[in-house]
């Protein structure tokens, strides 16, 4: 299977899921707004969630992901790949029991030393700790889930796993009208945390049953045993400590960012946390899709030592993401004020609270290509096993950050955190790419390098029409439901346009990708006989 064929069914479910995730906040901005409930959720939300991107969907993925495939190719009875998974799901499941037990005892310790400021607000840090107990069982249950999501990606299954995370903001969704219409008329928003944190733990409980079904009629069948430390399982514990830092620089720095966040006035972390959904669009269909299509195939590259077809899938990759994610960038930070106000601002959510998440929405765009970029370039580092280099570039890019965060963010806030997330994202890709080049794993060539620069040309050309259309829609943008909709699709559609039609007269579109689009599965062979 192409990796543009892979791409498009992992981005489309992905794009599926960041549309009820959309729907999700759109309701949790005018149910909650930026104030002492919100905040206290989005904490709770933050906390087993970035465990779950760091642990389970990083370094966990890219560490099991290519052992599997190793074993799944070396044993056509697929029995080696099949002892060395039970071995590790029984390993897995009691340290996520064990980590999950002491971190909800230590609660009201990790809470603080996040968001320590929260005690200056009454009740604010006793409303964190309490719904970040609550959600926190849900890291366990989606960590299995991404275990037999990487299982059913090295067999080239990756529908299930792109379509979990619907089920979570369908669950999710349901529990804000629950709050809701419990809150009834009392405007007790603590009513709806609570109802949010329960459907959080009930959505990891959906996804999980759902992915032992998938798993189960794909021809899996794991079996729960009393768990060993075999030399497999040792070794991917040792793959996974420098991974878990590795892989996961973005996801530690939402901890960091989590962390300066709360020291700003009241509603600061909502807004991040909102203004980051607009950024997490792209970053999620293109980012993730690419990241999760490109380890097991270039896995299998490296291992019969086919240093061509290995420099072809990245180059491919590298264009495929810098195509989508440079006009998103540049649309999203022209167009930051409408989206915004068209799908934030309302009920509890105020216009003042909408202009500054906007302009939080632009400086975190700014590091668009470099986060999708990522995904493209850890891999190479990941499928040869190597997971330490990745952990000291990772610590490189978090140290800057943190210094950057210190100097900024008292003296320009919230906007100024966000500025400095998107600096050291590309700080961080591009030093993974000048590794790669010395080592003569990946290099830009000529082609790729013309591909781009057509690309970011086709970018200036959308960007300077969106510019002229802003203004002239922004009357509509801001006011009824059937003027938001409508604006909002002639921006998006005038965007898409301008850029595609660009795209095809300067070449930035890539004729051998579009030919894989176009390309049918090849026609079984006949059997001689």
């Amino acid at each position: 299977m192409s990796l543009v064929k892979n791409v498009g069914t992992i981005g489309g479910l992905t794009a599926l899921s960041r549309v009820f995730g959309f729907v999700r906040d759109m309701l949790l901005a005018r149910v909650l707004g930026a104030g002492l409930a919100s905040d206290a959720w989005q904490l709770a939300f933050t906390l087993p969630n970035t465990f779950r991107r760091l642990f389970a969907e990083g370094a966990f993925s890219v560490a099991f992901v290519p052992m599997y495939t190793r074993a799944l190719s070396a044993d056509d009875s697929g029995e080696n790949a099949q002892k060395f998974a039970d071995d590790v799901l029984a390993v897995f499941v009691w340290v996520l029991l064990g980590f999950s037990a002491v971190a909800m005892v230590a609660m009201p310790g990790i809470v603080w030393l996040l968001a320590r400021d929260y005690q200056d607000v009454p009740g604010k840090f006793e409303l964190a700790v309490s719904l970040s107990r609550i959600t926190f069982p849900y890291l366990g249950l989606v960590s299995v889930v991404a275990m037999l999501s990487g299982l059913l990606n090295a067999h080239s299954r990756f529908a299930p796993g792109a379509f979990v995370p619907v089920l979570l903001n369908l669950v999710m969704i349901a529990g804000i009208t629950a709050g809701w219409y419990l809150r009834g008329s009392s405007a007790d928003d603590v009513v709806v945390a609570y109802a949010l944190a329960v459907s959080l733990a009930l959505a990891g409980a959906a996804q999980l049953f759902y992915m032992a079904w998938a798993t189960r009629k794909a021809g899996v069948k794991l079996k729960l045993s009393l768990p060993k430390i075999t030399p497999q399982v040792r070794r991917l514990g040792l793959l996974i400590l420098p991974a878990t830092f590795g892989a996961g620089v973005y996801q530690i720095s939402q901890f960091v960012d989590t962390f300066f966040a709360t020291s700003l006035p009241q509603g600061s972390l909502t807004l991040l946390k909102l203004a980051d959904r607009l950024n997490q669009m792209p970053l999620g269909i293109v980012g993730i899709a690419l990241g999760t299509a490109i380890l097991p195939m270039l896995a299998r590259h490296i291992q019969t030592d086919n240093t061509f077809e290995a420099q072809r899938l990245q180059s491919n990759a590298v264009e495929i993401g810098t195509l989508l994610t440079l006009p998103a960038a540049a649309a999203l930070a022209v167009c930051a004020p409408a989206f915004v106000t068209a799908f934030f601002v309302g009920g509890k959510m105020t216009a003042a609270d909408g202009a500054l998440m906007a302009n939080i929405v632009v400086a975190l765009v700014a590091g668009l290509p470099a986060y999708v970029l990522v995904k493209v370039f850890q891999p190479a580092f990941f499928s040869r096993e190597d997971t330490r280099t990745p952990v000291w570039v990772a610590a490189g890019a978090l140290t800057i950050n943190i210094a950057i965060n210190i100097y900024v963010v008292p003296r320009y806030g919230i906007v100024g955190l966000a500025s400095a997330t998107a600096f050291t994202a590309t700080l961080n890709v591009a030093t993974l790419y000048t590794i790669l080049q010395l080592r003569g794993w990946f290099h830009f060539n000529g082609k790729l390098i013309g591909k781009i620069a057509r690309q970011i040309i086709s970018t200036l050309v959308m960007a300077a029409v969106l510019y002229m259309l802003m203004p002239l829609l922004a009357g509509h943008y801001t006011g009824a439901v059937i003027g938001k909709v409508w604006s909002l699709g002639v921006l998006v559609l005038a965007g898409a346009v301008t850029f595609f039609a660009a795209a095809y007269l300067t070449g930035a579109l890539d004729k051998d990708l579009l030919g894989q689009l176009r390309r049918k599965k090849p026609a079984a062979p006949v059997d001689p006989a």
